[in-house]
């Protein structure tokens, strides 16, 4: 067996790819897929087409690179997190479209409970702060708009799960509704510390149990697709969140180690090892990943720090303003300008993750004047994802007392090296970039790869790591000080702008 596939369903498209024992890309293959906005702040995706779209670009890079399934050694599963789906569990069909990560609607929901004082004891049970980017208030909403969603639900007739747990259940013919603790830590609804469900979480949410997914290890092989799909059956072995999947596939396997993954978010993580250190910042603490045992002794807590947008923010600039025809031109159409011309755009078109938790700031562009050009507002929509991701590493100093000796960075914005440069200068430490920028997959490849022997343990996976470029800082800080205080006065003028639509 030569290969790992790696299925990795994000937020815009869906990919697989074929890694080698030696953690290369052998083949990719990927789809994009429709995104929905049916209201102001609400964010939709067909659950259909997202499996089968990843089911096609599977069937794709097997084709495209002459690969059987009997060369596959073991599927990972990787996935945008907190995207929700409830389905039948008899016909498989979706009750509605799934709820994605992004998606505002509780909004209001989350500013009850907090009215109420449950914010305090739900983060000491789940390391999240209480907000509508996670699934706990959207499988709620589910099954209380949904016609006969909550009976039916309490009757055992439906599954919920986030996109792991759709996928898997598909993948094997219904025969596993499983996922894994990293995704599991991303619902409100698990226990950091005993690693399970949480019955009071599950009444303060009005969740029943039986909706609920089994939590298996992310590096485990617990069943097989089903062989009409790939013509014969192949090993699932890895699940993991894609944030919590780049971590591992960067080889953060140590406390203090911190990666940034620039996708349609930017997340920060820091390995804290085996304690799952709680957050006075605003942070969140979730699980990194599980091993095979499934047991605490095998499980690495991560701090993370969630920026909404940062390539969407580019998407943005290409279908909602039209000032460049695809994202790459974005770093040629800013570099023509030094500096943004003291124009900043704050991105928070789905509100503002950490450490804000701002669910009702809106974006804003500022400090325009007749002079500024197509240039300056692409540079500041570059200077806004480097500065986002100041605030978590600020952030996460203070909670993790570790001064970062470098960032680790990957996701398609971090080929961008303007972008790289400036998120350096910014942060006052250097940024690197390793070879392999498909460190979601890659991660979820690795701890797929460990569970049935293809890799012998972290120590080989670490000789993988190579760096393909450094960016170190230039400028002093009291230049990042200004710049950083600066960004502080446009945040504020985004905040607390919407309200929701209930």
């Amino acid at each position: 067996m030569k290969y790992i596939l790696s299925l990795d369903q994000g937020t815009t498209s869906s990919r697989a790819i074929l890694f080698d024992q030696a953690g290369q890309v052998k083949g990719m293959a990927q789809r994009e897929f429709r995104q929905s906005f049916p209201c102001p702040g609400w964010v939709e995706h067909d659950a259909r087409e997202i499996w089968t779209t990843q089911l096609a670009v599977a069937r794709d890079v097997l084709a495209q690179h002459g690969v059987r399934a009997a060369d596959l050694a073991a599927i990972g599963v990787t996935n945008q997190r907190e995207t929700t789906v409830l389905w039948d569990r008899a016909t498989g069909d979706p009750l509605a479209p799934a709820i994605v990560w992004q998606d505002r609607r509780t909004t209001d929901t989350c500013a009850r409970l907090q009215a109420q004082g449950a914010a305090r004891s739900i983060q000491r049970k789940t390391g999240l702060v209480l907000d509508a980017y996670f699934s706990g208030t959207k499988l709620q909403w589910l099954l209380d708009h949904v016609p006969g969603a909550r009976a039916r639900a309490q009757h055992g007739e439906l599954a919920f799960g986030t996109i792991d747990s759709w996928l898997i259940w598909n993948l094997t013919g219904g025969r596993h509704h499983v996922t894994d603790a990293s995704n599991a830590s991303r619902t409100l609804l698990f226990n950091l510390h005993t690693l399970q469900w949480d019955a009071s979480l599950l009444r303060q949410f009005d969740v029943p149990a039986s909706v609920l997914p089994r939590v298996v290890p992310s590096s485990g092989a617990f069943g097989e697709t089903d062989a009409q799909w790939l013509g014969a059956p192949v090993p699932i072995a890895g699940i993991a969140g894609d944030q919590q999947a780049a971590t591992f596939g960067q080889t953060c396997f140590s406390p203090g180690l911190a990666k940034n993954t620039y996708g349609t978010g930017c997340f920060m993580l820091m390995n804290t090892g085996v304690n799952a250190v709680a957050s006075r910042n605003r942070l969140l603490t979730t699980v990194a990943w599980q091993g095979p045992a499934g047991d605490r002794t095998q499980t690495a807590y991560a701090l993370e720090g969630s920026v909404f947008m940062a390539g969407a923010t580019i998407q943005w600039l290409r279908d909602g303003l039209g000032i460049i025809g695809s994202a790459a031109e974005v770093e040629s159409l800013a570099g023509q300008v030094a500096d943004t011309g003291d124009v900043a755009l704050v991105p928070a078109f789905a509100g503002l993750g950490a450490p804000y938790w701002d669910g009702h700031a809106r974006a804003a562009l500022l400090g325009m004047t007749r002079g500024t050009t197509r240039a300056h507002i692409a540079r500041a929509a570059l200077e806004a994802i480097a500065l986002q991701t100041a605030d978590v590493l600020a952030a996460m100093k203070r909670d993790s007392g570790i001064a970062l000796r470098e960032l680790r960075v990957d996701g398609g914005a971090s080929r961008n090296n303007l972008l790289m440069q400036m998120q350096a200068d910014v942060l006052g430490v250097p940024v690197v970039r390793p070879q392999v920028t498909e460190t979601t997959a890659l991660g979820v490849a690795y701890l797929a790869g460990l569970a049935v022997g293809f890799w012998s343990g972290p120590d080989e996976l670490a000789s993988h790591w190579v760096v393909d470029r450094r960016y170190d800082p230039a400028g002093g800080e009291s230049d990042r000080r200004a710049r950083h205080a600066r960004w502080q006065e446009a945040v504020a003028r985004s905040r607390n702008w919407a309200r929701e639509v209930s």
